[in-house]
């Protein structure tokens, strides 16, 4: 089922970037995910995925939803190469994931940020692995810094600041190889309500610039329903796709007091019944 969102002004890519790091291209040809026929376990339990196919196309922000252990956080391993499928293949940009590399970027729940570097350190890590010079670098970790909002707090280290904070720092350390996909797993789900909605409308900022593809694991429905262009909702003993919603966008092509209304919308908290039913639904027919 398809339900395009009233506020939808047009599909990923659709906003030129300047090109720096952060800030794709118009039309972004890079970022395209192909999960084909998916068989992962762990030892010798029961299939966490079995047949799974999924396909992601370039600049897409696709939220995965769904109740404990269905697979989500696996998909995003295997998509990063952290993990291999037991059958089936991944694909990225027409090849095949053999090892994690620079083009995915990886965003976890807790930062994980380096205690003994600044934030500018954390930030400019990877160009510095890369050989990225000095001063590229800093012109990387500046334009980032001032797209999170850390410009203030570049020398400052990551214990210095808040939670939230921290975590904008880590997704500007995942931007700073200039990733075709970021791949997040419940990146804001430690956080207090106020500060995750608050990075919620962050990060659809910083997606509207860089137009990476985003792969987003979250339990919250109305987080995902906010956040993605597509919703993909998850169901377990295998996980399995239940529903596949590409929505346009509520809050990834909209702005200020028009975002914040749209969770209060009728189509908006329609949409959520249908989520939470799919998912309720299927718990019922496994018991």
């Amino acid at each position: 089922m398809s339900t395009a969102s009233p506020t939808a002004t047009g599909g990923a890519g659709s906003q030129p970037g300047s090109g720096a790091p952060g800030s794709r291209p118009h039309g972004p040809v890079a970022g395209r995910i192909s999960l084909a026929e998916i068989v992962h376990r762990y030892g010798a339990d029961d299939p966490v995925i079995d047949g799974l196919a999924l396909n992601i196309e370039p600049g897409e922000f696709v939220c995965l939803v769904g109740p404990s252990g269905c697979g989500k956080t696996t998909l995003l391993k295997l998509v990063a190469g952290f993990e291999f499928p037991e059958g089936g293949q991944v694909v990225v940009d027409g090849s095949r994931v053999s090892r994690p590399a620079g083009d995915r970027a990886v965003v976890f729940q807790q930062p994980n940020l380096f205690p003994w570097l600044s934030v500018r350190g954390n930030v400019e890590l990877g160009p510095k692995l890369s050989g990225v010079s000095k001063e590229d670098r800093r012109m990387v970790s500046d334009h980032l810094l001032e797209m999170v909002g850390l410009a203030d707090a570049a020398d400052k280290k990551p214990w210095e600041l808040s939670g939230g904070m921290q975590q904008r720092c880590a997704i500007a350390r995942a931007l700073a190889t200039d990733p075709s996909i970021v791949l997040m797993d419940e990146p804001f789900g430690a956080l207090d309500a106020i500060t995750r909605e608050r990075l919620q409308d962050e990060l659809l900022e910083i997606w509207r610039q860089s137009r990476a593809t985003v792969v987003f694991v979250t339990h919250g429905v109305e987080e995902a329903l906010y956040l993605g262009t597509r919703v993909v909702v998850m169901g377990d003993r295998p996980g399995r796709i239940l529903l596949d919603l590409p929505i346009g966008s509520y809050g990834a092509e909209t702005g200020g007091e028009v975002r914040r209304s749209v969770r209060d919308s009728a189509a908006f908290l329609d949409l959520k019944r249908q989520v939470r039913d799919t998912i309720a639904g299927a718990r019922k027919e496994l018991s």
